[in-house]
């Protein structure tokens, strides 16, 4: 029988697992929780919650302890939204910035629109749901917490999918979005299509009442747009393509930003995606949208195109991280929105702070790389004025944000612009 090493947690890491002296790694655990385990290397396993303090809750969902797919079940909500933006907090610190942080915005339970299930065939059928912690084990997931009860619904369609066209040996993933006309349903890793395959799916998508439904990013059916409503315009995005998780995360971010610019007349909006903030912010401001994904922005294109009262919108597909809008082209705008990936956004960033834009309007999912680039601004002379974080992952380890910078040496009516 192993020896049992009693430790007691001091914090809390960006991962979510507590840790303790040494350092020792201890899931599940919370600050000032004096735990009990088997030290296997650096990682406390076989672990049973001796002394727990007040912060520790049942977990609302009957999958947590098997499920990967969230991390901070056990905290209550104050103390996760806490360390949440604590985390944005000692990103900035690192750097040496600090900011203004507006209260954070948690979305609701049940509320992801979209999710990427996995599936498997078996002997005895197929498996749909999410990974195991830490595994490749695919766990059946129908009383999920987080996800939208439409997205519920989909995991039978997920289950059938797998069995027409999943291979023995692996599994698929399987993109599934809400939409005003349907589920919308992306397919990768499958078997290669072929005419009964087609058929198949094409019966499956009939049968569910599918909006859309692709196979390795060919269309198999669709029997109705799954638009999205961006503003007053009605979006119609690539299969599989990015959407914020949330409708009420999305609409918190969408307010912001258009705080951000509410006086602004000509915008840029850099990694516009399918015009989450290009088409809403076109009600007032002329704005130009830029995007590595030519589908996306045809998807935007045509949304604009069958909106009413909206402002003039231009298009380019450009890769920003190979070929960043330089200073000079920058220079013509009076507000610019910057939502890149994880990775940031650090060759444009440092465009934008040589550009003499007055306006800055940052959504980022990655305080680290957000910390990186807002040191960059700030050194150039932009002032940091606040922060909201707004966590549309509930119970994981992930944190969204958007943030406002102005230069603070420049009015907002600099050159004259209108």
């Amino acid at each position: 029988m192993p020896d049992r090493t009693q430790i007691t947690v001091e914090r809390i890491g960006h991962h979510g697992d507590g840790i303790g002296a040494g350092p020792v790694f201890i899931p599940g655990g919370l600050p000032g929780e004096r735990v009990s385990g088997v030290l296997e290397g650096y990682v406390l396993t076989d672990i049973r919650i001796e002394v727990p303090v007040a912060d520790r809750v049942a977990a609302p969902c009957t999958h947590y302890k098997s499920c990967g797919g969230c991390q901070m079940q056990h905290a209550n909500d104050v103390f996760v939204a806490k360390w949440k933006q604590a985390i944005v907090e000692a990103a900035l610190e690192s750097k040496g910035l600090t900011g203004q942080f507006r209260p954070i915005h948690v979305s609701p339970i049940a509320s992801r629109r979209r999710a990427t299930f996995s599936a498997r065939r078996t002997k005895k059928g197929a498996t749909a749901g999410f990974h195991a912690r830490k595994s490749d084990t695919i766990i059946e997931t129908p009383n999920c917490a987080v996800i939208d009860a439409k997205l519920k619904s989909a995991i039978p369609i997920v289950r059938e999918l797998a069995l027409l066209g999943a291979s023995r040996k692996g599994e698929i993933s399987v993109t599934v979005t809400t939409s005003d006309a349907g589920l919308d349903v992306a397919v990768d890793g499958g078997k290669e299509l072929d005419t009964a395959l087609r058929l198949g799916l094409a019966r499956l998508a009939e049968t569910a009442g599918l909006a859309r439904l692709t196979w390795s990013n060919e269309m198999v059916a669709m029997r109705a747009a799954p638009f999205q409503m961006f503003g007053a315009a009605r979006v119609v995005p690539p299969p599989g393509a990015f959407l914020q998780s949330t409708p009420d995360g999305e609409a918190v971010l969408r307010a912001a930003v258009t705080e951000i610019c509410a006086s602004s007349i000509r915008c840029a909006d850099l990694f516009a995606g399918s015009g989450t903030f290009t088409l809403p912010l076109a009600e007032r401001a002329h704005v130009h949208a830029v995007e590595g994904s030519a589908d996306m922005l045809t998807a935007l294109k045509n949304g604009w195109r069958h909106a009413r009262g909206l402002k003039q919108v231009t298009t380019e597909a450009r890769d920003l991280f190979r070929r960043p809008l330089l200073a000079e082209e920058l220079s013509n705008y009076d507000a610019i929105v910057l939502d890149p990936p994880r990775a940031g956004a650090d060759a444009q960033v440092k465009q934008i702070a040589g550009s003499g834009v007055p306006k800055l309007a940052y959504v980022s999912c990655n305080p680290v790389s957000f910390a990186r680039d807002a040191a960059h601004l700030v050194q150039a002379g932009y002032r940091l004025n606040w922060v909201q974080v707004v966590d549309q992952f509930r119970w994981s380890r992930h944190v969204e944000l958007v943030a406002y910078f102005s230069l603070s040496h420049m009015s907002d009516d600099r050159k004259g612009i209108r």
